[in-house]
Formats: C-alpha cells, sequence, structure tokens
C-alpha cells in the first residue's frame, strides 16, 4: 500500500508500505506526477518498508528528475535494516539525502 499527503509547508510525503517494488509502480507516479508548484519538496517515507527491489530504486529516480525538473528535492527517509542496506549499496546517499 502507498499513500500521500501534502504538508501545511508545501513537502509532498509519500508513504512507502512494506513492500516497495513494481506492484506499485502506478500508484507511486500518481502520489507525486501531479504535484507541479516550483521547488516542491518530495519526501519518500520508508519507515514501513521491509522489501525494496530494483525497480523501487528506479521509481525514486523518476521522482528525483520530476523534482529537478521543478527546482525541487527528494529526501529518503525512514530507511532501516534491508532497505537501508540496498539504499547504500546503490549509493542513493550520494544522490539524495538520506535520514
Amino acid at each position: 500500500m502507498l499513500s500521500s499527503r501534502e504538508e501545511k509547508d508545501g513537502r509532498v510525503i509519500i508513504l512507502v508500505g512494506e513492500k516497495f517494488d513494481y506492484s506499485v509502480h502506478q500508484s507511486f507516479r500518481d502520489a507525486y506526477r501531479n504535484y507541479t508548484t516550483p521547488r516542491t519538496a518530495f519526501v519518500i517515507d520508508l519507515a514501513k518498508t521491509k522489501f525494496m527491489d530494483s525497480s523501487a530504486l528506479g521509481m525514486a529516480l523518476l521522482l528525483k528528475e520530476h523534482a529537478e525538473k521543478l527546482g525541487g528535492t527528494v529526501e529518503i527517509r525512514g530507511a532501516s535494516g534491508v532497505v537501508q542496506k540496498t539504499l547504500e549499496i546503490a549509493n542513493f546517499h550520494m544522490m539524495f539525502k538520506v535520514s
């Protein structure tokens, strides 16, 4: 399951469920594609995520591309365990703010 919400400060929080894989591709895209305000800050919240695969890494990169077109940013937060290791192996800390 995946959901998104806009905070009062304008940040868009994308809450990812237990699995971040190709099965959530369309809902992940839908979670951000209608946000077109310049300098939008997006946050991918992985606090509940127990598994992610390479397609999830690709989806995060597509969001980064979208955000950069707006002059915005993407932060990945809440990752732990295997998900944190996956992000480290992919060197995502070099492309995203990871907290």
